[in-house]
C-alpha cells in the first residue's frame, strides 16, 4: 500500500513535529526513572480505516529506537470501536514523550482515510474516480494524499510543479483559453494540461485547444451532462464546485470522468484514540 513518493519527506515532517513538541525537552517525562519500562496499548473509540502506520513507527524511532510498535489492524483496515490499534513496549519515559505526536498523526491520517472509504464506497460501482485537491494541511501534504489513497480515493496533482491546472486568473493573464494552452504545451510537453472552464462555450474552446482535462467549475447536473455529451471522449472531464455525498451518485450517474473534493483532506474529522500504560 505505501508508495516510495509518499516517503519523500517523511522524516522531515516527523522531525518537525517532534521538536515542536518537545523543544527543548519533555520536562513531565523527567517525573520518571529513566529505566522504567512499561507497554502501553492504543485503541480506537470510533470504528475508523486505520491509517498512518509509517508516520507512528518514525516517531517512536525517532524519540527511541527500542519502542517498536506491534501493529493489530492493518494499514487500510477497518479498527471497529474498541480494537486495540497496536502494542508498544519500551522505556516509559519515551512512551510518553512519543504519544501525543504519535497520535495526532495517526487520528488526522486515520481521519482522511475514513472519510476517503466512506466516499469511495458511494461510487463503487461507476467509473467515476474522487480526486483530492491542493487544500490539505501545511506540511503534511503527501501524508494527507497517502491517507486518501489508502481510504480508496485518487491523488489530483501534488503540487504545482507536476502538472498544469490552468485556472481563470491564469486565463484572464495569459490572453485566453486557447493562448493559455499552447503556451502551457511549448513550456513542459511532458506535463498534462488541465484547463477549468465555466461555461459550455469555454469548454468547446478549451476542446479545440487540446486540453487534456477540462474542468468544469460549478457547473450544474444538466450541464454536466451536456458538457459529457459535447466532448465525446475528446478530453477527460473533471467535475469541480463543493459536491457533497449526497450528489455523489448523480454525478457518477452523468459519465464525467472525476469530480475533485477538497472536503477528503480540508474537513478533517480527527480518529478519537487512547494511550494507556498497562
Amino acid at each position: 500500500m505505501l508508495l516510495p513518493d509518499f516517503l519523500q519527506d517523511l522524516s522531515r515532517t516527523v522531525a518537525a513535529a517532534l521538536a515542536e513538541d518537545i523543544g527543548s525537552g519533555d520536562i513531565t517525562a523527567e517525573l520518571i526513572a529513566r529505566d522504567q519500562t512499561a507497554t502501553a496499548t492504543v485503541i480506537t473509540r470510533e470504528t475508523a480505516v486505520i491509517c498512518g502506520r509509517p508516520w507512528v513507527d518514525e516517531v517512536f524511532r525517532q524519540v527511541d529506537p527500542d519502542c517498536r510498535p506491534l501493529w493489530r489492524i492493518g494499514e487500510g483496515e477497518t479498527g471497529a470501536a474498541g480494537s486495540e490499534v497496536f502494542r508498544v513496549s519500551g522505556r516509559a519515559r519515551s512512551l510518553l514523550t512519543a504519544e501525543r505526536c504519535a497520535l495526532n498523526f495517526l487520528q488526522t491520517l486515520s481521519g482522511v482515510a475514513t472519510t476517503a472509504e466512506r466516499y469511495a464506497r458511494l461510487v463503487q460501482h461507476s467509473r467515476l474516480r474522487i480526486l483530492d485537491t491542493r487544500k490539505t494541511l501545511p506540511g503534511l501534504r503527501l501524508a494527507q494524499k497517502y491517507a486518501v489513497r489508502c481510504g480508496g480515493c485518487h491523488n489530483h496533482r501534488i503540487g504545482l510543479y507536476d502538472a498544469f491546472l490552468i485556472k481563470e486568473n491564469h486565463i484572464a493573464a495569459c490572453g485566453g483559453i486557447g493562448l493559455a494552452i499552447e503556451r502551457a504545451r511549448s513550456l513542459h510537453t511532458d506535463r498534462r494540461v488541465e484547463i477549468e472552464v465555466e461555461s459550455l462555450e469555454e469548454l468547446q474552446e478549451a476542446l479545440d485547444a487540446g486540453a487534456d482535462i477540462v474542468m468544469l467549475d460549478n457547473f450544474a447536473l444538466p450541464q454536466i451532462r451536456e458538457a459529457v455529451a459535447l466532448t465525446a471522449g475528446r478530453a477527460k472531464l473533471e467535475a469541480s464546485g463543493g459536491f457533497d455525498e449526497s450528489l455523489l451518485l448523480a454525478v457518477a450517474e452523468t459519465g464525467v470522468d472525476y469530480v475533485s473534493i477538497g472536503a477528503l483532506t480540508k474537513h478533517v474529522h480527527a480518529i478519537d484514540f487512547s494511550l494507556r500504560l498497562d
